[in-house]
């Protein structure tokens, strides 16, 4: 009687698994790739944050002064309404990402100084409070102030709708009490050096006001009137989860 005999299972060639073995490390390497550019390039993502705090890899800010800052617009009040109320008709997602490209500068000590903004003009101080382990800045103060614009040469400065948070990273804390709320802060482009990372809308009466926070990019000392100084330095580590603005609604 005859036997039926089953023909073996063909084995795979070898380099079957060769192929496979490479296919696999190519998907992981652009991966990995992909991944690594997603997190270095953005430290503004909180997350993203806490994966190079935990790699010992967080951006190094560096202590510019005013001989050295990099170049940018120089806007007073009038022009800084003007130009960001534009953004503001564009929508909430747009703003976002204008809010996620100012941050990255900063972050980044602006390589690519797109939309580096620097302020100047006369705010009236409102509020001032210190900044502390929950805030974006671990140490220092922030200032909230309005604007003040003559509207013609011959009448007194009046508020505008513009307000701005300026925070001071430092470590002196006493530096947060010479600051009042009636006092009027002169910022200019030297030396302060005040570069915009954060802009929001508020409404007041129905009327839209551009809020903005400002932070210092040229560090040194910093003079309150002719007696008084304290130093400003860069932070070493900030918490971008904490967000802005620092004066919460």
């Amino acid at each position: 009687m005859s036997r039926t005999v089953e023909e073996p299972v063909p084995r795979r060639h070898s380099y079957f698994w060769w192929v496979l073995a490479n296919a696999l490390a190519l998907c992981f390497a652009v991966i990995s790739w992909a991944v690594c550019l997603q997190v270095f390039g953005n430290p503004e993502v909180p997350r993203n944050y806490e994966i190079l705090r935990k790699l010992g890899r967080l951006p190094q800010l560096k202590r510019y002064t005013v001989l050295d800052v990099p170049n940018g617009n120089l806007l007073d009040p009038k022009g800084l309404y003007s130009n960001y109320s534009k953004f503001f008709a564009l929508g909430g997602e747009e703003l976002a990402r204008v809010n996620s490209q100012l941050m990255r500068n900063y972050l980044t000590n602006f390589s690519r100084p797109m939309m580096l903004t620097f302020i100047e003009g006369d705010y009236q101080v409102e509020k001032v409070r210190e900044l502390g382990g929950f805030d974006f800045l671990p140490s220092g103060f922030a200032i909230r102030a309005r604007a003040l614009v003559k509207p013609d040469d011959f009448t007194k400065p009046a508020p505008y709708p513009v307000l701005i948070e300026y925070v001071f990273p430092t470590k002196d804390s006493a530096a947060v009490r010479e600051f009042r709320p009636g006092d009027i802060l002169a910022v200019k482009k030297s030396p302060n050096c005040a570069a915009i990372v954060h802009a929001e809308r508020l409404e007041e009466d129905g009327e839209p006001v551009v809020s903005l926070t400002v932070i210092p990019i040229a560090y040194g000392p910093y003079r309150v009137g002719d007696t008084i100084t304290f130093t400003i330095e860069p932070p070493t580590e900030v918490r971008p989860a904490s967000g802005f603005p620092v004066f919460k609604p």
